[in-house]
């Protein structure tokens, strides 16, 4: 079907989901592959942060933006992640993950048009992950900050939005064990809560 992985099409299944109040996280992702895996986070104090999913409109086929972390941050360094981070005072999901894609990757917000927010996501590592759907426009060039970023690339939609490319593997985690995505693309190895947000983002708009 031409055009099923647009820009466009994305924003149209979007917008109908988020309209319908889907439900949250737990029947979705890394925690439909884990059942009771919330748990876990019982007694957990939870500091909210929210990511930016950037779909980039390059016609039929739309292409998302990650980055990798630089090597030098104390916690998950080297990873592949969406551009994000901690949400300050007041912020909104959204202005925060306007914000950090500007400060992280030079994303200038003026080429993002935000659809809306998928539920927050809690996770081990003690945070509360709101995940930012968007359209970005083309024209943009990406500034990265080298002391949070080593590297920005870009995937089709078309190839996350793909069973077929989407491989569980184990592993143990504090003590536990937990099943979670791996996506392989190119050289990049897509995996964990960033893997586990386009897994859900799948089985949400595309499954």
């Amino acid at each position: 079907m031409s055009g099923l992985f647009s820009a466009a099409e994305f924003r149209r299944r979007a917008e109908i989901h988020l309209q319908s109040t889907p439900g949250g996280f737990l029947q979705f992702g890394d925690y439909k592959l884990n059942p009771g895996a919330e748990l876990a986070l019982e007694g957990m104090v939870l500091r909210d942060a929210a990511v930016l999913i950037p779909v980039v409109d390059h016609g039929d086929e739309a292409r998302v933006i990650f980055t990798q972390r630089t090597s030098s941050l104390r916690k998950h360094s080297g990873q592949i992640a969406f551009p994000g981070g901690k949400l300050d005072g007041a912020e909104t999901p959204e202005v925060a993950a306007l914000r950090e894609a500007e400060e992280e990757i030079g994303l200038g917000r003026h080429f993002v048009d935000v659809i809306g927010h998928l539920p927050s996501i809690p996770v081990l590592s003690g945070f509360r992950i709101t995940p930012v759907l968007a359209v970005v426009r083309p024209g943009f060039v990406l500034t990265l900050n080298p002391d949070e970023v080593e590297a920005a690339f870009d995937v089709p939609l078309s190839f996350l939005m793909d069973p077929e490319n989407h491989i569980t593997e184990t592993a143990l985690f504090r003590n536990l064990e937990r099943n979670y995505y791996v996506m392989a693309f190119e050289d990049w190895r897509i995996w964990g809560i960033t893997a586990g947000i386009v897994r859900s983002l799948y089985e949400r708009l595309y499954e």
